[in-house]
């Protein structure tokens, strides 16, 4: 029956959509599974069941029908081996993986002495007037007090800077119930990494630099480190996500959860999302693993670039922050798709 099915995809289903100036700028090879280091020996289950979670979501004929049959299958290599082909995409720059990681911060649904510093949610003008006010503005000037803007307060500056770089996370409540936030918006400011600025300074070397010794530097010089801080005129806030179990991963840029050591973060204009991705990064800590494409991150530009979502918490931080390795990233793509990417001389 697969292989009837196979035939009609191939046969009868034509691209959906149209490329992105993207596609018309890079090269594609196709290569085969055997070309693929470590691919024999993955959890290919482990795989299709976080490709199901969100196959679903993926419109393109093709897709929906891979979708359905990757719902039913019990043999998952075959699945991937007999529906899909590696595609190299290049756009002429190296690959790049780096790790992420949801924070999870100590707080509270009222403020005390302990969890002085809120967590807020974006006001309207913010929303109207862009850009806003600067972090040092939004931070100083009262504008947010009294308005119940306040969805928690922590007892961590320093990681709640951390976590609007993130962008979502878990707050750990004292009653020992989690609340997770997700991005709700930014004040349009530009983005001011502190890490270049320490290094401009002087502080710290390039290659020095990471977010477990800014945070320590920052808390070892508490007048420095604020203003530190402020440099960064971007600002985030968030919304109360409730739609997401506690202990499930946070949402993605598909709306769904994320799992850890199998969903990636990519840029779209070359890797579809939900689409199965085969990695092979290099480092201190080889990995080849097929993961799948479920999210997306400002920094993350290029058709070799790709960030690795590690999990929940302080662990998952140590680990995500130690990851930038080279290697390469192949997009398993439906047969006809892969194919109708290569030019016609090659045919």
């Amino acid at each position: 029956m697969w292989r009837a099915i196979r035939a009609a995809l191939v046969a009868g289903m034509a691209m959906a959509g149209t490329m992105s100036a993207a596609e018309t700028e890079t090269t594609y090879e196709i290569l085969d599974f055997a070309d693929l280091d470590g691919w024999a020996e993955d959890d290919h289950a482990a795989a299709l069941k976080v490709f199901a979670e969100t196959c679903g979501d993926m419109n393109a004929p093709d897709w929906t029908s891979l979708c359905a049959v990757a719902r039913e299958t019990d043999d998952a290599r075959d699945f991937f081996e007999l529906f899909f082909r590696p595609v190299l995409i290049s756009d002429g720059q190296d690959g790049l993986f780096t790790g992420y990681f949801e924070p999870e911060l100590d707080g509270s649904e009222v403020p005390s002495q302990q969890f002085r510093y809120p967590i807020y949610r974006m006001p309207v003008e913010a929303n109207e007037t862009r850009p806003w006010l600067t972090r040092r503005e939004i931070l100083t000037s009262g504008v947010m007090e009294g308005r119940e803007l306040e969805i928690a307060w922590v007892d961590d500056p320093v990681e709640l800077f951390f976590l609007q770089i993130q962008g979502s996370g878990r707050i750990r409540l004292p009653d020992g119930r989690h609340l997770r936030v997700g991005y709700g918006g930014a004040n349009g400011q530009p983005y001011n990494s502190i890490g270049q600025e320490l290094v401009r300074r002087g502080t710290f070397d390039a290659h020095q630099v990471s977010a477990e010794r800014i945070k320590d530097w920052v808390r070892s010089n508490p007048l420095e480190g604020e203003e530190l801080l402020y440099h960064n005129d971007s600002y985030v806030f968030f919304r109360e996500v409730n739609e997401v179990p506690a202990d499930r991963g946070p949402l993605g840029a598909m709306n769904r959860s994320i799992t850890p050591m199998r969903s990636i973060a990519v840029d779209p204009a070359f890797t579809p999302l939900g689409a199965p991705v085969w990695i092979e990064k290099d480092g201190a800590e080889p990995m080849r693993r097929l993961m799948i494409a479920q999210d997306t991150g400002s920094a993350i530009k290029g058709a070799q670039r790709a960030d690795i979502f590690f999990g929940t918490g302080d662990t998952a931080g140590q680990r995500a922050g130690e990851i930038k390795d080279a290697g390469r990233l192949l997009v398993l793509l439906p047969i006809q798709r892969a194919y109708a990417l290569l030019p016609e001389s090659v045919l």
